[in-house]
């Protein structure tokens, strides 16, 4: 990992269940990156004022009641009005097949089902996040 990572694990949405989020959140703590689990229950702006507040690198959403378009988008959407689109959002939870090509258009980078292995979420965001951070970095320096 090239510095530690700050990232956003929450809830959106109306679904009380958050074993499988906890879960991540852990195993993303225990890979040596930062995280702020944000709770049950919040609103696509709660979970983009958290990303903004606590500058993060990323936002993890767990949505396990079928509303992961509408929430995912939501909160893609609303980090670009607030000029954070460079935060990396990634997701999971019970999510048909069908859904993830879309939600990878609307701009989620990761979709991640039931079966997904705790080594494959975290290996994928360091890399993905690495990725971004030479990238930026390049930018820079040119």
């Amino acid at each position: 990992m090239q510095r530690h990572y700050r990232v956003i694990v929450a809830k959106p949405g109306l679904d009380g269940h958050d074993r499988g989020a906890r879960v991540v959140a852990r195993a993303l703590r225990d890979a040596g990156f930062e995280v702020i689990y944000t709770g049950l229950f919040q609103t696509p702006e709660d979970v983009v004022t958290a990303a903004i507040e606590e500058s993060a690198d990323a936002v993890g959403l767990s949505v396990l009641s079928g509303a992961h378009l509408r929430l995912f988008g939501r909160i893609v959407d609303l980090l670009a009005e607030a000029g954070a689109e460079d935060v990396l959002v990634f997701g999971g939870g019970i999510i048909p097949e069908r859904d993830v090509e879309e939600l990878k258009r609307l701009g989620v980078g990761g979709v991640f089902t039931p079966g997904a292995s705790l080594g494959e979420i975290t290996s994928w965001l360091e890399a993905e996040l690495d990725a971004r951070s030479r990238g930026a970095l390049e930018s820079r320096v040119q």
